[in-house]
């Protein structure tokens, strides 16, 4: 998975301005995926290069031009082409767990306060979720639905994990 396939995803649903598009990474994707605007827009700029998308200029007044990007039919076909391959293994990238792996070499105050950290990182980021489930439930899809659910429920496990971690760590011996 690319930042391509995601931005051809957003593009299957209509026509969308690169800050559009940003948005949506910042938003609906951001649970699971992240693109800056130092990715998207090269990233545009290639597609249409690619033929994979059109872009056209919008004026508008008393602002910059705005630029609306459109799928293309080579583009829908890219898309579909990613939907259909092998799904990748997941990876997982955390700073977090590299050092909770080596933790042992830390004073124990350092990981009870990455754990406390991490803790109240999970439960922003449940709550967070819920409420954008609850404002975009009506218009899911029911795989987009699995999507978000499947999110919180992953959030809610870390953080039980989590919490059960730092109560052992601060259990006397």
């Amino acid at each position: 998975m690319t930042s391509q396939d995601v931005i051809l995803g957003i593009l299957m649903d209509g026509n969308y301005s690169g800050y559009e598009i940003k948005h949506k990474f910042e938003t609906l994707f951001s649970y699971f995926y992240n693109a800056s605007y130092g990715t998207i827009y090269p990233t545009l700029s290639k597609m249409e290069k690619q033929g994979l998308i059109t872009k056209e200029s919008i004026q508008q007044e008393s602002k910059p031009n705005k630029n609306v990007y459109t799928i293309t039919e080579a583009g829908r076909e890219a898309f579909m082409h990613y939907m259909e391959s092998d799904l990748q293994d997941v990876e997982l990238k955390s700073d977090f767990m590299v050092r909770l792996f080596f933790g042992e070499w830390m004073e124990p105050e350092y990981v009870i306060q990455w754990l406390e950290k991490s803790i109240a990182k999970e439960e922003q980021q449940i709550k967070k979720l819920s409420v954008d489930y609850e404002r975009w439930k009506s218009t899911m899809s029911p795989t987009q639905e699995i999507c978000i659910t499947l999110g919180i429920a992953v959030q809610e496990s870390n953080l039980r994990i989590l919490v059960d971690g730092l109560q052992k760590l601060k259990a006397p011996l």
